[in-house]
This record gives structure tokens, sequence and C-alpha cells, in this order.
């Protein structure tokens, strides 16, 4: 086992900056960067759509340009700093170029909304994440010298009918957008203020889309939601024959397995995966759509939030402790190859020492392959901020926290040593950050593993065997290309 290690606590994407082919009729230069979930970097693939039918071109230079829009994230205290201390070197570059308007997009462009053009004066747009098809408006209004906000939430829009342009990827995967919102109302979260009401999308455009991908020579997809399992389109069944999905074009309505089935089936040599999962939400039949087909990757990211009942109770999770165990026993036995992640949260008001306990004993019970964990923070507007008391003192939350990661660290160690001596078929989709000489791709357990690269290709599926590994990445050589190819 080699030492190095990864840093287990992740803070998600950080500052990605898209980019699309530049078409030679486009006068403008739009400037697109992304914090938070992969819904934020799949909606500032829709706004870039949008935004180059009006004549924006998109670049990696924030010297160039005309337009700059930031795509925010809600879900911690922390995140909303990030964005104000980019919105500072936005304002020194608008100083050189004040002809220069910037926007801000996104949860916390909806949590904030007019607060925003008072707090930051170098705002002159916000639009929240239901609004992207007012963007050619709210820029006429811009460039008329007005400022201009659109918050509103939508019951219905899912944003189906847009083709997202592909930004700054690499041609092999990309991200298809299936549900919007949450219903959950967890009293810690933000996420349905800031997103609103669950809703689906249509099951033919979401086909649409991945045949279209397939076509360009996309090799996977993730369909995206806040809570995908909830997926649920009443429309009559599918208006479009389809192969292999006679069953499903007869239903009233499609839920999120008979939508996994069929994608799988319309392109069985794409690989499909998904995110995020509520446990509450997650049906049997999900794990046994899974497991019908092998393009359908082994992993499922899994929040729990806390092992505690008690703490589960009082952050509104529609589960127990036991309930969610049960789920892991299913999927360990009916997807024994699965590997699951956690969204891990500690020192929520009231938690006490047995509470954490409790959250250290289930990762022992789960030993997940990775997760992402962090401290309470309170966020206005939420039931947790208005009504419980934020007792838990702050050294106890780091030191509580500093026990997670170090339980995550071990077995993550576990998890990744377990693949060493097998081979496993990984998707090519990079270069590796260390080496120029060798490939990094993800199995279809999310692991990434590196390899030399020979005469292998990004896009091309290969069997690599494991003869090492760090506690996050496997390390190995390939050893000839998987069928799938």
């Amino acid at each position: 086992m080699k030492n190095s290690m990864k840093k287990i606590i992740d803070e998600k994407k950080q500052g990605e900056t898209l980019v699309l082919d530049s078409k030679k009729e486009n006068t403008r230069n739009l400037f697109i960067e992304s914090y938070g979930c992969a819904m934020n970097f799949s909606d500032s693939e829709i706004v870039a759509s949008i935004l180059d039918k009006e004549g924006f071109n998109t670049t990696q230079n924030l010297e160039d340009a005309d337009l700059v829009l930031v795509n925010t994230c809600s879900i911690r205290d922390k995140a909303e700093q990030t964005v104000r201390k980019r919105l500072q070197k936005y304002n020194a570059v608008k100083k050189i170029n004040p002809g220069m308007k910037v926007g801000v997009l996104g949860c916390m462009a909806e949590r904030l909304k007019e607060k925003f053009l008072e707090e930051e004066k170098i705002v002159d747009l916000v639009v929240g994440p239901d609004a992207y098809k007012d963007l050619p408006n709210l820029i006429k209004e811009v460039d008329d010298g007005r400022d201009a906000v659109n918050v509103i939430l939508s019951k219905d829009e899912t944003y189906g009918d847009i083709a997202p342009v592909r930004l700054g990827g690499n041609g092999v995967t990309a991200f298809v957008s299936i549900t919007r919102g949450c219903d959950n109302m967890c009293t810690f979260c933000v996420v349905p203020f800031t997103r609103g009401r669950e809703r689906s999308r249509d099951p033919v455009s979401i086909l649409e889309e991945v045949n279209d991908l397939a076509n360009k020579g996309y090799k996977e997809i993730t369909l995206l939601g806040q809570n995908v399992d909830s997926y649920l389109w009443y429309g009559g069944g599918l208006k479009k024959d389809f192969k292999k999905a006679s069953e499903i074009q007869k239903a009233t309505a499609t839920d999120f397995s008979q939508l996994l089935d069929l994608v799988a089936t319309a392109q069985p040599k794409m690989r499909l995966r998904f995110s995020t999962s509520n446990p509450q939400d997650m049906a049997i039949n999900v794990l046994h759509t899974m497991a019908k087909h092998k393009n359908i990757c082994d992993y499922i990211h899994l929040p729990v939030q806390s092992g505690s009942t008690r703490i589960l109770r009082e952050m509104n999770r529609q589960h127990t402790r036991e309930e969610y165990m049960e789920l892991i026993d299913n999927i360990r036995k009916i997807l024994p190859n699965c590997s699951i992640s956690q969204d891990l949260i500690t020192g929520f008001p009231t938690e006490t020492e047995e509470d954490h306990q409790d959250t250290l004993s289930l990762m022992e019970y789960v030993k997940y392959d990775y997760g992402y964990m962090f401290a309470y923070s309170e966020r206005p507007g939420t039931l947790a901020a208005r009504k419980i008391e934020d007792d838990v003192p702050e050294n106890i939350k780091k030191r509580r926290l500093a026990e997670i990661v170090a339980l995550q660290r071990k077995h993550c160690a576990y998890r990744t040593e377990a693949f060493v001596g097998n081979t496993f078929e990984v998707l090519i989709e990079k270069e590796s950050k260390k080496s120029n000489q060798h490939w990094a791709g993800r199995t279809s357990q999310n692991t990434m593993a590196v390899f030399p690269k020979e005469d292998y290709k990004v896009g091309e599926f290969v069997m690599v065997k494991i003869t090492d590994c760090t506690s996050a990445t496997l390390i190995g050589e390939g050893v000839g290309y998987s069928d799938n190819n």
C-alpha cells in the first residue's frame, strides 16, 4: 500500500470554467464558472446553449469577457464565501474593462434575490435556477443600464426542450438531467427553497438526449437529479417506439427503475450512472434493474447524514438507522460488487457523543468506498436555523469531523486494497494528472485507475489488472480491450 493519501473531505468541484467551440457569427464573449453539485455544471451547459443562440461565444479568459456568470451553491456557508471572494476578482477585472457585465446564477441567487444587488455592487443580474430561459430578456435590461432579477421558481420547468452544449468536457462522459427540485424538506437543507418542488422530465426527451450523446461518441452518462429515485413521469406513457421497450410504452407512468431499464436497453454499449439517491425513495426494483443490465455501473451514492435515528428524526430524514442498514443489506445481496459512498453531517444541533458513536458504528457496518463529510453549517431560512439552536461547540464539531474523516480514510484503503490482484473494465477519460505516460479512468465502481498509455486511446474500454493502489486510486496495467468497445 503506497503512502499517498487523498483528502476525503471533498468540496465537490471548485470553480470550473466551461468552454465550447466558438462560432464566427457570435460577437460577444461569455465567461461562465460553476461551483457546487453536478446539477450546477449541467445547468451551466443549458445556460451556454441559450446564450449561444444570443450571440455569445464562451471563453476561458476572464479578461476577454463581455458577460461573466457564476453559477453558485448555497449548501454551506463556505461555498457562498468562496463565491463572494471570486466576485472580488471579477471586480478587479471590471475596473479595467468597465463594459463587462456580471451575473449570479443558481442557488445563491435564488436564496438572496434582490439583496445580492445591494450586497455586491459589482453584480448586474441575478437569475434563479428556473429562470434561465429569461436570460436574453434580462441581458437586454442590463445592456440598457438597468439591473435585472428573475428568481421565480417554476412548478414544471425541466429544460427538457433545450439541448445542452457540452462545455470543456472530455467527449467521453456527460450529465443528463432527469429531475429538478426536492420535496423532502430536510431541516438543514436549502435545496427545496432554492430549487423548488420536484418535477420529472419527459422520458422521451431524456432518451433523445441519450441517443444523441451516443451518436456523438460519448461512452458514459450520469442521470442527474436532487433525488433521482423519486423520478415519476405521468404522461400517458411513451409516445414513440423505442427498441425493446414495448412494455414501457403501454404504461400510464414511468418510474425511476423503468427509466433506468429504458435507457440501459436503448444504449447497451453506453455506461450508465445516476446521482443522487435518497434512502427513503430507493425501491428494491431499482437494485434489480441495476443487476439486470451490465452497462449500469455498480455504484450508488447514498447519503445518510447521520448514524443516529434520533438525529435523523431531528433532520426530518424519512428513514431510520435500521431502515438504512436494511437497504445496505439489500444492495450487498443483489449487487455484491457495488460500491457505496456517503454524505455525512457531524455536529448537527443536539448531537451527543452517543449520537456521534452511532455514526461511527454505522460507518463500520457499511465501510463506505468514499464519502463527503462536513461539520454542520447553519443555513438561513431552513427549519433548523429557525427552530433549533446550533448548540454543538465548534471545537467539538471539528473533533468529531476529524474522527469521521480518519475512519473513512481507513475504509477507503480497505476498499481499494480489495481491487489489487483482480482485473476490471476501465473507461479511459483523460491523461493522468501525475504522468503524461499514463491514462486515467474509472471502474464500474467509480474508483479511479491509472495505467500505462501504450496504444490505448481516450474513450476506449480497457481491461486493467490492478497491481497496486493508494487510498483512493488503483494502479495497474492494460491487458486488452473490453468487449464493450
